[in-house]
């Protein structure tokens, strides 16, 4: 199954077949105070630096989050996707939970973005699916609902499928739905990933659709972060993750070399390409 998005210049395919897609976590404020006092102040500069520095090290589409406590999102994240798609050519997704802020924003970009997100919650499925309808676009659904994030795969995997469901009442597409079965902190639950990774599988033997991850939860109040995220994205990628909102920076070196080991780069040439444009500079002699 494969979800295309598209921006003005560029259009992204996901699918189990092509590269595993990076989109961008960095433009969201939730702890980053510097971005949040930016967003407040209306500093568009840093905004600017932070899409194409993420472009730069290798993210395929950029999510975009104005959550300030205290700022209107109606007003200020269709100003601010519309700030990013004019610095770089990805792909945005719009990530909201108020659907006139996603409205709003999607009425005013080109293209074909993603919306971040949908849930299996009866008050969101109400208010986001519509504007997806409305606008032709695509969405993430999380596996939750009003009882919250289960512990157990089948339940993550049964409110999925309500959410499909939903969707496809509406006549969107399942290839517009892309699934995140939701991974918490191993901190906390020895098992939190292991139940995401069955989660996985499930979803891609009965509904075959396109799965996301909010990766860096994993590791969260664990000492090195990082070593703990790599493992966990080449895991979830190995059993048939195809997107994660994740640090392009730190990660997408190690995203490279998976789909390499996967098969999904033909002779090494995006991993070796990757590798050659992000080489520190050379001294001097």
């Amino acid at each position: 199954m494969e979800t295309t998005l598209k921006s003005e210049k560029k259009e992204v395919k996901i699918s189990f077949d092509a590269p595993f897609v990076i989109i961008g976590e960095k433009i969201n404020p939730t702890g980053r105070k510097k971005l949040a006092a930016a967003l407040t102040e209306g500093d568009d500069d840093y905004v600017r630096q932070l899409a194409i520095s993420q472009v730069e090290a290798g993210a395929d589409i950029l999510d975009v989050n104005v959550g300030v406590p205290g700022l209107d999102e109606v007003a200020v994240l269709p100003k601010v996707a519309r700030l990013v798609s004019e610095v770089v050519e990805a792909p945005l997704c719009l990530d909201s939970a108020n659907h006139k802020a996603l409205a709003a924003a999607l009425a005013d970009l080109p293209g074909k973005p993603l919306v971040n997100s949908v849930n299996g919650e009866e008050k969101s499925l109400g208010a986001v699916l519509p504007v997806v309808k409305e606008f032709g676009v695509s969405v993430i659904g999380l596996t939750m609902d009003d009882s919250g994030i289960p512990n157990d795969a089948e339940t993550r995997v049964a409110i999925a499928e309500k959410i499909l469901e939903r969707a496809a009442r509406l006549g969107i597409p399942a290839n517009d739905v892309v699934i995140d079965p939701l991974v918490l902190t191993v901190g906390a639950d020895s098992m939190a990933a292991a139940i995401t990774l069955q989660t996985i599988q499930l979803l891609r033997q009965e509904f075959s659709v396109n799965i996301n991850l909010g990766a860096s939860n994993v590791s969260f109040g664990l000492p090195d972060r990082h070593t703990v995220n790599q493992a966990f994205l080449s895991l979830a990628m190995g059993v048939g993750a195809t997107c994660a909102i994740t640090d392009p920076i730190k990660l997408a070196s190690t995203i490279r070399a998976t789909d390499l080991l996967m098969g999904r780069d033909t002779y090494g040439a995006r991993y070796i390409g990757y590798w050659r444009e992000h080489q520190p500079p050379k001294e001097a002699a």
